[in-house]
């Protein structure tokens, strides 16, 4: 079997559109795309979808795309930190993809939030250097509105636990969130860093939202993030819980999202807001 042939350096992608990275072309991605780190994760994303086909695996990056109530929906691993979720976005960029929604899991700082609870990423502090590549870091790492609209309503449907908050994005589980290293390693910088977070009311720490939230505002994508808790750094406790309601989620917040597009349309409107919701949409409709 001959390789494929990559024409160019700079977007490597061949002449019918395959990503070098993904190993996808613009037939096997949607316009909204569910972004695990995990690429076991895409298999329960996609399990809960009327149908799905694989449609692209290399390295991390494990691709599912089919439908759901209808909706054309992917999901797509991009392992961990900032960087890689930087190569996916601009990739899927390319690739036509206008809805990202990354379904993750995180530690918790605050006393408020238990382990097996969901947060929805309002936006990210910038502790990552993807980001920094691409943008001063004055620049807001903010998630869509509507996407954030789209994922309550969705946890508030279904009865979870959540809550809604500023993210801290960072490159490193260790250090960069104010863990000890080896031999418990920790600059004044690292061990300082978690209780000035806490006391500015940031809700976590995670990997990936920063370069999903900056990139996606530059590009004018409609970006955003929900993870389930697995560490408690208030109690030190550690479980992995709450990530099947954490994905259960974001599907429902893809249709919520096809309603408001829908809504958009047929108003004429850019934008959406809920006064364009009629009371047969509410909650508890048909999706």
């Amino acid at each position: 079997m001959s390789k494929p042939h990559f024409e160019s350096a700079s977007a490597p992608f061949t002449a019918e559109g395959l990503n070098y990275h993904l190993r996808v072309g613009p037939k096997d991605v949607a316009p909204t795309v569910l972004l695990p780190g995990d690429p076991g994760r895409v298999a329960l994303i996609s399990a809960g979808w009327d149908e799905f086909r694989e449609a692209g695996q290399n390295r991390e990056f494990v691709t599912h795309t089919g439908t759901l109530q209808g909706e054309a929906v992917s999901a797509i691993s991009t392992g961990i930190g900032n960087p890689a979720m930087a190569t996916v976005v601009e990739s899927l960029a390319r690739l036509g993809a206008r809805t990202l929604l990354r379904v993750g899991t995180t530690g918790c700082i605050q006393p408020q939030i238990a382990l097996g609870d969901l947060i929805i990423a309002s936006g990210a502090v910038r502790l990552d250097g993807a980001s920094q590549a691409y943008v001063r870091s004055e620049y807001p790492a903010a998630a869509h509105p509507e996407a954030v609209m789209a994922l309550i309503q969705a946890c508030d449907a279904l009865g979870f636990t959540y809550h809604v908050g500023v993210t801290a994005s960072t490159d490193s589980w260790y250090l960069g969130q104010g863990r000890p290293g080896w031999q418990e390693y920790a600059p004044s910088f690292s061990r300082n860093l978690l209780p000035d977070l806490q006391a500015a009311g940031v809700l976590n720490f995670e990997m990936e939202s920063s370069a999903l939230l900056t990139i996606a505002g530059l590009y004018g994508l409609r970006a955003g993030a929900i993870f389930a808790v697995v560490a408690n750094r208030n109690d030190n406790s550690f479980q992995v819980s709450g990530v099947e309601r954490a994905v259960a989620a974001t599907n429902r917040a893809v249709l919520l999202l096809a309603e408001m597009d829908r809504e958009k349309a047929a108003a004429g409107l850019r934008f959406w807001h809920p006064g364009l919701r009629t009371v047969s949409r509410a909650d508890g409709g048909q999706l």
